[in-house]
């Protein structure tokens, strides 16, 4: 019997096992591990790899004081129960609530910045508020790790700071799960979003973009689920033949294997997922110059960069992709499986975590 136990507070059972099995693996041929989730979409899976699967209730997006109130309840409860010996958290309601508990329970834990959106470009008394609970949950905090270095920056300047920090390359990418795969030989371009319908994932540029490029030797396929009020639009744009839309699925590699270029116009990332699968799949990216996107691709030389906000400059970048013969794009995704190679590999930064983990617990036995 693993004498140590780890429990892990996230939004999302997809994140978990889409973006850090390779974490829960290595923890779980040492340590019981106990994972607190909101959803089921993947919790079948950790619970056949050995994970004892809590359900936790979570608004990932919304604010009300009475829901988080409960999750904050919901946690000392589970605190209590599981007894675990140190808690990583994700995102931000476990980074923060969970933060909070485990430092009234004085229990070791780790925290993730996964990204921070809108957070900080709120005004006066909401930014204040914001920044207060940020202190409060991540003060205690072994280490906080961040995905890019703009959010290490924006932590710094607001003095919101955990015991350590350490900045890792996002979640990295599977290489094996997201292999390099053929280019297409279609003489259609198919130019592929992967992602939540709403505003800062840069959709109304999309949808703005395909109606100006589309046509038949250019396809617009867009991946994922609504998350704001844009269903209407996207239902008259399919109906035009501007896009197609493809659902939800929670498995992307066949999507991107078919794409000709992944687009995400974002306007904000931690370190995009979606990017790095690709380039690890052997496909060009056109995205945001932001950070957790800019760090990914390298411009014109595995993708092409676009301002936030701008329509006419993801036309632009997509211009420049159209521009391109067959063979220069097919090179340009074998040179975004090679970053990938050389800088995003996933196990890398799941032992970064891991040597982490074991120097705190080694502390707390020392």
């Amino acid at each position: 019997m693993k004498s140590n136990k780890i429990l892990i507070l996230a939004n999302s059972s997809g994140g978990l096992y889409d973006f850090r099995n390779e974490l829960v693996q290595k923890l779980l041929k040492e340590y019981q591990v106990v994972v607190s989730l909101p959803d089921e979409v993947r919790t079948a899976q950790l619970a056949a790899e050995g994970c004892k699967v809590v359900q936790t209730s979570i608004n990932r997006r919304g604010v009300n004081p009475f829901e988080d109130l409960k999750l904050i309840q919901s946690y000392f409860k589970l605190l209590r129960q599981e007894k675990p010996d140190l808690v990583l958290t994700y995102t931000i309601k476990p980074n923060i609530y969970g933060g909070f508990c485990c430092r009234c329970m004085k229990i070791p834990y780790i925290s993730t910045v996964t990204g921070l959106g809108s957070t900080f470009q709120k005004q006066g008394m909401l930014l204040r508020m914001i920044v207060w609970m940020y202190r409060t949950g991540l003060k205690g905090s072994g280490c906080v790790f961040f995905q890019n270095k703009e959010n290490q920056g924006i932590f710094e300047k607001y003095h919101i700071r955990g015991k350590d920090s350490c900045l890792v390359k996002g979640s990295g990418v599977n290489l094996e799960r997201h292999r390099k795969e053929p280019y297409p030989e279609d003489h259609q371009v198919h130019f592929l979003f992967v992602g939540r319908m709403m505003k800062e994932k840069g959709i109304e540029e999309l949808l703005a973009a395909a109606r100006k490029l589309h046509g038949p030797d250019v396809k617009f396929d867009l991946l994922g689920y609504c998350d704001e009020d844009y269903q209407d639009m996207l239902d008259t744009c399919e109906k035009e033949g501007i896009i197609r839309q493809l659902g939800f699925d929670p498995e992307v590699h066949d999507y991107l294997k078919r794409a000709s270029a992944l687009v995400l116009p974002t306007y904000h990332e931690g370190m995009s997922n979606v990017l790095m699968e690709a380039s690890a799949t052997g496909r060009p990216v056109i995205a945001t110059n932001i950070s957790g996107c800019k760090e990914i691709f390298e411009e014109g030389v595995t993708g092409f960069g676009c301002e936030p906000g701008s329509s006419e400059s993801l036309i632009q970048a997509l211009k420049k992709f159209l521009a391109l013969t067959k063979e220069e794009r097919a090179h340009m995704g074998e040179r975004a499986r090679t970053k990938m190679e050389q800088e995003f590999d996933r196990n890398k930064v799941a032992q970064t975590y891991y040597d982490k983990i074991q120097e705190l617990m080694m502390k707390q036995k020392g």
